[in-house]
């Protein structure tokens, strides 16, 4: 079933909002993780709300806080609008500490609905793809981009595939990226 309107519109006002961003420590524009979130949902059977909520997934945190969410919610429904919340760790600007707002976050997980586990689940897998790609490139000098630094950063993504432990093909893809993560990262640890 084709996409409507809804989708179109989504498209272009996630682009319009993230337009000045990049994705952290590189050059390459943010919409292009919106896009492969998108994408990642999309193909493993998400809804149009689910396919939205996949763009508009970080607007909120990184785009606006409650407000946007309540932008988000008269422009595309409750549905999309509580997609994204379940997305969200935290609308506060300056952010919290970053272990805290992990740990919160995935303490919320637990109890999330299944939406907001498979767009969750496709945001970290599409994260953990491009830091493992990375990583092959940049090697150990990639964690200074991540304020969990190295064993923060292992700590949340093997925690995050733990987590969504069963609950699926994005889930079991996001294991085996965070498997291969830490293999590779286990070989550069310096004693």
């Amino acid at each position: 079933m084709p996409y409507t309107e809804r989708f179109e519109d989504a498209f272009l006002y996630a682009a319009r909002l993230h337009r000045d961003q990049t994705r952290k420590g590189t050059g390459v524009p943010y919409v292009t993780h919106l896009l492969a979130v998108a994408a990642i949902v999309g193909e493993n059977g998400g809804t149009e709300d689910e396919i939205i909520a996949a763009l508009l997934h970080d607007a909120p945190e990184d785009a606006g806080g409650e407000a946007r969410l309540d932008e988000i919610r008269a422009r595309y429904g409750d549905a999309v609008a509580d997609i994204v919340a379940g997305c969200t760790d935290t609308y506060e600007d300056p952010k919290p500490p970053w272990r805290a707002r992990k740990e919160a976050y995935l303490d919320h997980l637990a109890g999330a609905s299944a939406p907001v586990r498979l767009v969750s689940a496709a945001d970290k897998l599409h994260n953990a793809r491009s830091v493992l790609a990375d990583y092959r490139t940049l090697g150990e000098d990639l964690w200074g981009r991540f304020n969990g630094g190295r064993d923060g950063t292992l700590w949340y993504y093997r925690a995050f595939a733990d987590a969504l432990s069963g609950d699926g093909p994005v889930a079991d893809e996001l294991d085996r990226v965070v498997a291969e993560l830490e293999r590779l990262a286990d070989g550069h640890r310096v004693p």
